[in-house]
């Protein structure tokens, strides 16, 4: 039971949330908020996640090219959370690595092809 990958997954995710709680986030621009996008690292005032940001830093977008993408966001905000990003890296890879899956899972069901 305690071994299975659901309830594996569910316990980090609560760790990362326990551990990242709005106490410890020294960022200005960011906070986590259970009742916002699932309690996941977001940029105040939006529902523009971290995660998201991050997204665009791999594929290899500077901040101003990012704010291109994005232009409700300020570039204190883009780098805010390029620095939460930095700061929290395996934490923010492994969510959007479950990102990742989920779409693959969707667009491409088991069975199905």
């Amino acid at each position: 039971m305690y071994g299975s990958i659901s309830y594996l997954l569910r316990r980090e995710e609560f760790l990362m949330k326990k551990a990242l709680s709005r106490k410890q986030i020294n960022h200005f621009h960011i906070t986590m908020n259970k009742d916002i996008c699932g309690g996941i690292p977001i940029i105040k005032g939006t529902r523009t996640s971290v995660a998201n940001i991050a997204g665009y830093y791999l594929m290899g977008l500077s901040a101003e090219e990012i704010q291109r993408e994005l232009p409700h966001l300020s570039l204190a905000q883009i780098f805010d959370a390029l620095a939460f990003y930095l700061d929290h890296r395996e934490t923010i890879d492994r969510e959007l690595e479950r990102d990742r899956e989920e779409i693959v899972s969707k667009n491409f069901p088991a069975g199905k092809y």
